[in-house]
Parts: structure tokens; sequence; C-alpha cells
């Protein structure tokens, strides 16, 4: 393991596994460590375990404890692995508990269970979340958790609080908050991630911000197409990038936007046509509609091609 902080080891393209399930919809340790090893070997940067595309809300506190655990193992210090924690803050410090135990570099910390905070409640319980283990922790905001400015800054002067990852997608806001903590707190290192839902849609707008972090879903079934998106638009290259934004990104949220939840169950759809049978999504997600799966197949090709191709 190394002794690096988080912050300085997450330089690259973030990968978010999906859980494995068998047929018989138990967990599938086996798979799931193959899924982890070949996107560790496939260039990711991180193992984001159990968070959202890896079903977080369907897992026991078991099933969450062996996926962390074996994602820890795959990785063997090769790269860092962050977990979800969820829920209320009770429940979320246990999370968090289990996943140090379980050898984790850091948390995500995603909203908490169905009640809307206050600025003030919101920052209390990343706190409570933060104190609670000497993991360091990323904060999810999206849902009903979205921070004003003055609440990000507050969140930044935190221990072990190290960045924002942003599902909400108000980049007026995010533009607002990098402002407000770079005032408040000069020289302060604070990390921001873009975390919605195929990142690279946004990614060259993001990267107006200084945003240039971000989770791919899409490395999850497809890294070839996710790296070679992620070293374009780190690179300036940005003919590369506006042809995979054109024939193959935007293309994918207009699949995505067909159904609910497609955000998790079309990435295990494209995981399983890549060859690894990860099994379907638990309730309360349902499985894509054939029709769309054989449209995402289609759109993997096209993508194969487009990155063979020269500007």
């Amino acid at each position: 393991m190394t002794s690096a902080p988080l912050a300085d080891r997450l330089d690259g393209l973030l990968f978010f596994p999906v859980t494995a399930y068998g047929p018989d919809g138990e967990l599938d340790l086996h798979v799931f460590r193959a899924h982890v090893r070949d996107g560790i070997e496939n260039g990711a940067a991180a193992v984001f375990a159990c968070c959202g595309t890896g079903e977080f809300h369907a897992l026991t506190p078991e099933e969450f404890r062996l996926c962390v655990a074996a994602a820890v193992d795959e990785a063997a210090g090769r790269v860092p692995v962050v977990a979800g924690a969820g829920y209320g803050t009770a429940l979320a410090i246990q999370y968090a508990k289990a996943a140090e135990a379980a050898g984790a570099d850091g948390l995500l910390a995603m909203p908490p269970y169905l009640v809307v905070a206050d600025q003030q409640g919101l920052l209390r319980h990343y706190a409570a979340l933060a104190g609670a283990t000497s993991l360091d922790v990323i904060v999810y905001q999206r849902d009903n958790a979205v921070f004003t400015p003055e609440t990000v800054v507050g969140l930044a002067q935190v221990p072990g609080i190290i960045g924002l990852k942003d599902g909400h997608g108000d980049l007026d806001l995010m533009q607002r908050i990098v402002g407000a903590v770079r005032r408040a707190l000069p020289g302060h290192p604070f990390l921001y991630f873009n975390g919605l839902p195929t990142a690279e849609l946004t990614g060259l707008a993001y990267r107006g911000i200084g945003v240039t972090l971000y989770s791919s879903a899409v490395f999850c079934f497809a890294p070839d197409i996710a790296l070679a998106f992620h070293r374009a638009l780190n690179t300036g290259d940005d003919d590369t990038a506006n042809r995979l934004l054109d024939g193959f990104f935007a293309p994918l949220v207009e699949l995505r936007n067909l159904g609910r939840g497609y955000a998790v169950s079309l990435v295990k759809a494209g995981v399983r046509l890549g060859g690894l049978d990860v099994g379907e999504v638990r309730p309360p997600l349902s499985e894509p509609d054939p029709a769309h799966v054989k449209l995402l197949a289609e759109l993997i090709e096209r993508g194969r091609v487009l990155i063979g191709e020269r500007a």
C-alpha cells in the first residue's frame, strides 16, 4: 500500500465498477473481482466500489464489506479504492467504518436518505461522517444534497473532506463554488469532480471552469473509447473530443434517457455485451429494453470506428 495522500493519487480516469450478481441474484465476487481487475489493467486511475453505478442502495452491509475488501485485494495498492457511504448519519458512519476496516483509501459520501435537510444540517452530516474514520472523504452533490458556495467553503474546512463531486450539473453554481473556496481558502487544496451520469458529454464545459477530474461509466464497458476521450480532453485535442461527443457520447445520452435507471442498468448491459456476465440489476431497478441493448451494441461499435479515425 502506498502512503501517498488520496488527493495526490486521483489523477486519471476514475472507474466505478458495477456489482456482479449470479443467476440467482446473489453476489458474485468472482465476477466482480474480474471486472475490477480488468478495469485496473485497462488503465483506471482509481476504483470507486459500491457507489451509484455499483448499486450501493441494493447491497446488504455484509455484501458491501465483501465487495470493498475484494476491490482492495485486486487493486493491491496499484490504485486507490474509494467506497460509497450513505443513508442517514448513523448508518453512513457504519458503512464508513466497514470500508476503513476493509482497507479502502477513501469514501464517496452520497446524499443522506429521504430527508431534505437545510445547509447547516448537511454540513453537520458530512462533518460527522468525516470525523468517524481516518479516511479521506469526497462529498457527492446531487438530488437532496445541493450546496451553496458558503456551505462548500465550510465542507472544505472540515478535516478529512478533500473534494466535491458534482452530479447536479449547474455550471453557474459550480463556478461560484470554485470561486468561493478559492477566495475564502487561498492555496487550500480541494478537488472537484464532474460526476454527471455521462460526464464526458459535459467534459469540455467543466474543463472551462477548471474541473478536469470525472467519473466515467463508459469505462465499465468500453474502456478504449473512454480512454481515447480522456486523452483528447486532457491534451486539448478538441477535434477528437468533439468527434466522439457527436458520434458516440451524445447518442449514448439520448439512449440512456429512454429509460429510468439506465445510468446503471444500461451500463451493466454494456459490460455483459463485452463478455463478462455481471448479471442483472436488482430491484427497484429494471433491465433495459432488449431493443435498447441492441442500439447500445451498435453504438459501441460506432465508437470504436471513431477512435480509429484520424481527424
